[in-house]
């Protein structure tokens, strides 16, 4: 099996009426969210799965993902 020490949980949250949600503070410390900051939310239909990444690492992964792309020409 996987290492769990990476993983966490912080309970459950509620989806207002606007569909937002509240990201728990503890979560929001662990991972530097600020208020402001862009979130990218990514679904999986066939596990009824949302990710959300920070904006800035998203950005940084399709960076690394160019310059590879580049490095092979």
């Amino acid at each position: 099996m996987g290492n769990y020490k990476d993983r966490h949980f912080w309970g459950s949250v509620k989806v207002g009426e606007r569909g937002q949600i509240v990201i728990p503070k503890e979560a929001r410390d662990r991972f530097d969210i600020k208020p402001g900051d862009s979130l990218v939310v990514f679904g999986r239909d066939k596990n009824q799965k949302l990710i959300l990444f920070k904006g800035d690492v998203m950005r940084d992964y399709a960076l690394k993902i160019l310059e590879n792309l580049d490095s092979q020409d």
